[in-house]
């Protein structure tokens, strides 16, 4: 079965299904690579010898977890939170992975209206993302 050709440009026209296999597999790979990365930081947690923690008092997360610059620095050391930090962070990044794909596959598909769409989505994500970081 010949997939169907764009006749402007020749090319074979990126279907639909295709976009949702990528994104599909994209999603995948992002949410198991998180997964493996919060599970190694959990094993180098456990090694390491801690305190009891104290429950009745909250204890907001220390000042380095809660820059990309201070998780980053932490790693450097193979602080294990800052492992599992890593891990949070790539899992919050993959949605935004996705928009950015859906933005790349209707652009493929000469798409504009789900073009303009998904870039508004992927300006607010990411506006949400630094404002929320300050």
């Amino acid at each position: 079965m010949a997939q169907p050709t764009n006749p402007k440009f020749g090319n074979p026209k990126f279907t639909d299904k295709e976009m949702e296999t990528e994104i599909g597999l994209m999603l995948r790979v992002g949410v198991t690579l998180s997964a493996a990365v919060v599970l190694i930081g959990g094993i180098l947690y456990l090694r390491t010898e801690h305190t009891l923690p104290d429950y009745a008092h909250f204890h907001a997360t220390a000042q380095s977890l809660r820059t990309i610059h201070g998780v980053f620095n932490g790693l450097a050391r193979f602080d294990s939170s800052s492992v599992i930090q890593l891990g949070i962070l790539l899992l919050i990044a993959t949605p935004v992975v996705r928009v950015v794909l859906c933005v790349v596959g209707f652009a493929r598909q000469r798409s504009r209206l789900y073009v303009g769409v998904s870039a508004l989505v992927l300006i607010i994500l990411t506006y949400s993302l630094l404002s929320g970081a300050r």
